[in-house]
């Protein structure tokens, strides 16, 4: 089994999904990693405000972190090598990684097109219906 380890920047919660004004990126981020999860990934996420002993004892994430000074997060260890730094990455990217093939079960919007279908989204010009 592959095993996904995000190491996300100090955040006010687990997910960074509170508050007022989310960042849709964590929005994304959290439902693709349940995907992940949906698809036989083990998903593991630390945030740095919460379990920063998992910083220190990750080699590359410590690393990392003396280098940039935490500028490099979030970061994403797949089975224990360090795949990407400094974005939140798609799902297509993440799936690549996992080995994991990503079909017609991916949202409209990860596809192209808009929830209505690449039809009315065409009628719109590229506007959601």
């Amino acid at each position: 089994m592959t095993t996904l380890t995000v190491y996300d920047p100090a955040m006010c919660c687990s997910t960074g999904i509170c508050g007022t004004d989310i960042d849709q990126k964590l929005i994304t981020l959290a439902a693709d990693l349940d995907w992940l999860r949906a698809q036989g990934v083990a998903v593991q996420r630390f945030g740095l405000s919460r379990e920063p002993a998992e910083f220190v004892a990750n080699d590359q994430i410590r690393d990392l972190m003396q280098a940039s000074g935490g500028d490099d997060l979030p970061a994403f260890v797949v089975d224990g090598k360090l795949v990407a730094k400094a974005h939140y990455p798609d799902r297509i990217e993440m799936a690549a990684w996992a080995g994991v093939a990503v079909d017609q079960e991916m949202p409209p919007s990860k596809r192209g097109g808009c929830c209505c279908g690449p039809a009315k989204a065409e009628r719109k010009q590229g506007a959601c219906c």
